[in-house]
């Protein structure tokens, strides 16, 4: 993946993060169910924009992993 898919994508779970938090942080209305686990969503997209983070810094030249093997 090239860099402009990667920014892409991380501007779009951090925009996804950002108002599946605002909508989880709005109080209930009394006798209406959320069809959508807004704090699920959040969780979702903060872990994508943490991936794509990751990503972007390897693209970089930074090794962020293990490159010698499984560890021991």
């Amino acid at each position: 993946m090239d860099w402009a898919a990667t920014l892409i994508l991380l501007v779009i779970s951090l925009c996804g993060f950002g108002f599946a938090s605002w909508r989880a942080s709005r109080p209930a209305e009394f006798g209406k169910v959320r069809l959508i686990p807004w704090t699920t969503v959040s969780l979702i997209c903060g872990v994508a924009a943490l991936f794509m983070l990751v990503h972007a810094v390897n693209l970089m030249g930074i090794k962020t992993g293990n490159a010698s093997g499984p560890m021991r």
